[in-house]
């Protein structure tokens, strides 16, 4: 393994486009009234062409002539998933880019209709339904075909390290997001005064308690983190080992979990980085193949996080693997 001590980007398509348009160009872009839509919309989340189509209830061949004009105008940054083209909003940055701050903050306070709220919700199920009933019917498998991505010893020793470096929570509570089998709760139980394993299937909160149940201070809950909310503040670290890119909505997912931290709080976050592997969706349950660094932090930053260290390292099937670590302001 050969770990750096700063991310790297990895993804830099977009980024470095746009220093040279034209001031009309992005005023055309921004200026339909269905174009307007689409940059609201995709204010804080990303979606694929097909799941925009049925937001917007229109043809895939008229839409994307309006995703090209605003991917053009450098407000909208695309990203290949196996066969899918998932759209997000592109980072203000290079010329013009006070203006597209203010057009984006102009945007994102007018209020989403009915249909688009209805629609969002909609997809925001379909993709909790994939990714419940992937764990519910492979969950014996999923142990093996997650190792063929990203080696468990190597992340979690990492995770650890960070965990370690940030101090010393014997009198403190610990949370791991996912806890998977539960290989990582008992290095977890000997750190912290006590540890609660969230998840939301019961078939793997049932295999982490067969691995750790005989640790007495772990405590099993079912649920998602904003069920948690009479923990608010309790957590001085938390763990979310390679789960990000299971879950339909990451940057919702952080913010919960960061509500949880108490003041100077630790977040340790492991998670793959963009990929163009297409068969872990159907093998391992990914909704998202990978994320991107800098989205991590964009995230963690409107969270009340602090990025305080990261390390990334690459393994011998490609695969690059990230551990991030956030604290609470």
């Amino acid at each position: 393994m050969t770990a750096i001590s700063k991310v790297i980007p990895l993804s830099p398509t977009n980024r470095a486009r746009g220093t040279h348009e034209p001031l009309h160009a992005l005023f055309s872009a921004a200026g339909h009234p269905l174009r307007m839509g689409i940059l609201r919309v995709l204010k804080a989340e990303s979606f694929s062409v097909s799941e925009l189509c049925d937001l917007f209830s229109m043809r895939q061949s008229a839409l994307s002539h309006h995703l090209k004009i605003l991917a053009d105008a450098n407000l909208l940054s695309r990203r290949r998933e196996g066969t899918a083209t998932f759209y997000r909003r592109q980072l203000p940055e290079g010329q013009h880019e006070n203006l597209r701050q203010t057009m984006f903050d102009d945007i994102d306070q007018e209020p989403l209709g009915h249909d688009l709220v209805l629609g969002r919700q909609r997809v925001q199920c379909q993709r909790e339904q994939h990714s419940a009933t992937f764990f519910r019917e492979h969950g014996e498998q999923f142990k093996r075909h997650q190792e063929s991505i990203a080696s468990w010893e190597d992340y979690s020793r990492a995770t650890l390290h960070l965990l370690d470096r940030a101090g010393s929570f014997r009198d403190n509570k610990i949370l791991e997001v996912g806890p998977g089998d539960g290989r990582l709760l008992p290095a977890l139980s000997e750190r912290g005064a006590a540890v609660v394993a969230l998840d939301n299937a019961e078939e793997m909160l049932d295999t982490a308690k067969k691995t750790a149940g005989a640790f007495g201070n772990i405590q099993f809950c079912l649920g998602e983190p904003a069920s948690l909310t009479h923990h608010t503040g309790a957590f001085s670290a938390a763990v979310v080992n390679m789960v990000l890119h299971h879950v339909p909505d990451p940057e919702r997912l952080i913010a919960e979990v960061a509500q949880l931290l108490a003041s100077r709080g630790h977040l340790i976050v492991s998670e793959l980085c963009p990929h163009d592997q297409a068969w872990a969706r159907e093998h391992c349950g990914d909704l998202w193949l990978g994320l991107d660094p800098d989205a991590l932090h964009t995230w963690a930053a409107a969270a009340g996080l602090e990025h305080n260290a990261a390390l990334v390292f690459g393994q011998r099937n490609g695969f690059q693997i990230q551990i991030q670590h956030f604290t609470r302001h």
